[in-house]
């Protein structure tokens, strides 16, 4: 019962469960099956690589330091711009539906509502294009989709066409919210996840809660076009950096010793269908014969053959099967449990930006449009701190609770820092509903209450996304894609109803009601962080997740 966490003893290996570090470590060889000195490590020489590298230049985990980091920043700056497309408008609801001669509800529902359904479907097509042909061409086609958007919004005649323009570009923000987690898992080993998923929301929720106080002084200074111009202008450079410092990240690879996806001790990827298992102790003639065709032979690809928009990757299974696919990934309690913590903390997000204009436009406050768009500098500023202090958090909890472990990385060991969602996010939202409800100044519910839910929503969807890649890395595309399809699915159906729920039940009740959720869905984390590996266990044990594809 390693730290708490329950053993499941019907598998020879549980997904998910791997060496992390040797130090102090001598039960190495037995518990894993391999001889330690096959195993790669990090330039320390301290931390086992997971996963294994193969020996091909062209292996993304291989990629030089530099190209990693470049592809970080290219995917934070990319999160950020479609963070911020989403909320764009929001500070100017209310004088923009009057302008529009539209009822609140509706004007929310055409130009946030249509938006958020296309992202819901575009996580389930795009990620099925990028399972089949990689995930570069969709992210460059997806980019040039996000300037083209915002100049059709910009330009837009009527209500219908603003609409229509929105739900493109909704489609097209799919790739930067379901495809980056499995993007970052392709190239950064666990040990070094943490942070990097932390950049990533940085980036979406960095986008969201900046896009208000910049948008809405252009709004109020000049025109929602020019805003909508400023921000297909952003997607042109996004699109840039996407073409030079994104190649593709999905890669077939051979020979690799697996070491923490399979259900044998040892496997090597790429070895069969299935993989060749092996134990060391018992064949130890196994490992240089299944680790031959290692791609240690491979022709490193040229500066102009990672430019390529398409890379010539391709997988057997059918597009249909692919489309599927997503969908039986909430067959694993993983994914489920995830699914429901990754909707409550983005969608109360979403709630809070929609009702923002109806809030403070209102007395006592009165806010003009370019201060209701200022009111999310501190939730900017809560979510940069937050991410500071996540990889370190995140990362180096793993790090602790491993050595502790034996030198055995599990999972669940990502979960302790849903302790601060609890503590901060759910605090947050019920000091929220009160402060307004008593009408207090404004810094209160701005400054206090919204950075106290943000600090708490971005160590929260880090934990979360970087727990889903760890236990079903094979599968990392499909999780996310189904998670982000249920999520916007989700925050799609409150456009209908947020701003009169305010109205008709006041905004304590109903951030009260939010604040209780949240409570209830975060306690989950205890039989989660308990029964995980056995969860675990039986998904892969009873192939839950994956005959549809085979």
């Amino acid at each position: 019962m390693p730290l708490g966490i329950l053993e499941y003893r019907k598998l020879e290996h549980v997904p998910g469960t791997s060496p992390l570090s040797e130090l102090g470590r001598s039960d190495l060889e037995v518990s894993q099956g391999i001889d330690p000195s096959l195993l790669k490590h990090d330039p320390t020489g301290t931390t086992v690589l997971v996963p294994q590298p193969s020996e091909s230049p062209n292996d993304p985990l291989n990629w030089p330091r530099w190209k990693k980091e470049m592809f970080t920043v290219a995917i934070a700056y990319g999160c950020g711009c479609v963070g911020a497309v989403g909320p764009l408008l929001t500070s100017a609801f209310v004088p923009l539906a009057e302008k529009w001669d539209v009822p609140l509800a509706r004007f929310t529902l055409g130009v946030n509502g249509s938006c958020i359904a296309a992202i819901a479907l575009g996580s389930i097509v795009f990620n099925t294009l990028a399972v089949k042909i990689g995930k570069r061409p969709v992210y460059l086609i997806s980019s040039v989709g996000l300037f083209v958007g915002c100049f059709w919004a910009a330009e837009a005649k009527s209500f219908a066409s603003l609409s229509a323009a929105r739900a493109i570009t909704g489609l097209c923000m799919a790739p930067m919210e379901a495809l980056v987690p499995a993007s970052i898992a392709d190239i950064w080993f666990v040990h070094e996840r943490g942070y990097r998923t932390a950049i990533f929301n940085l980036g979406v929720l960095g986008g969201i809660n900046l896009a208000s106080p910049i948008a809405g002084a252009i709004i109020q200074y000049s025109s929602y076009r020019t805003c909508l111009l400023a921000m297909g202008a952003a997607f042109v450079v996004q699109t840039i950096m996407t073409f030079f410092f994104m190649p593709e990240s999905a890669y077939h690879r051979t020979g690799a010793l697996n070491i923490d996806s399979g259900n044998h001790r040892v496997e090597v990827e790429g070895a069969g269908e299935k993989g060749a298992a092996f134990e060391h102790r018992d064949e130890s003639e196994a490992a240089p014969a299944a680790v031959a065709d290692n791609g240690s032979n491979d022709v490193p690809l040229t500066f102009v053959q990672t430019m390529m928009p398409y890379s010539g990757y391709w997988d057997r299974v059918s597009f249909w099967r692919t489309l599927l696919q997503p969908f039986f990934m909430l067959a694993s309690p993983i994914v489920i449990w995830a699914t429901l913590l990754f909707t409550t903390c983005i969608s109360w997000l979403v709630l809070i930006s929609i009702t923002l204009s109806q809030i403070f436009s209102a007395p006592p406050y009165n806010f003009s449009v370019s201060s209701v768009g200022a009111s999310n500098l501190a939730s900017f500023v809560a979510t940069l701190l937050a991410t500071a202090i996540a990889g370190p958090a995140i990362d180096g909890c793993v790090k602790v609770m491993s050595r502790k472990n034996g030198g055995t990385f599990e999972p669940e060991f990502r979960l302790p820092i849903m302790v601060t969602y609890l503590l901060f996010t759910a605090t947050g939202f019920f000091a929220w509903g009160q402060s307004l409800y008593n009408q207090d100044s404004w810094a209160i519910p701005i400054i206090v209450c919204m950075g106290l839910i943000n600090f708490g929503v971005q160590l929260g969807t880090t934990g979360v996304v970087a727990y889903v890649a760890d236990s079903h890395r094979m599968q990392a595309a499909e999780a996310f894609a189904a998670m982000n399809f249920i999520k916007n699915m989700f925050a799609f159906g409150m456009t209908f109803y947020a701003n009169d729920w305010i109205a008709v039940q006041g905004v304590r009740d109903c951030f009260f009601v939010i604040g209780g959720i949240t409570v209830g869905v975060t306690l989950t984390t205890i039989p989660m962080y308990v029964y995980g590996k056995k969860a675990r266990g039986f998904t892969a044990k009873h192939r839950l997740v994956k005959w549809i594809v085979e």
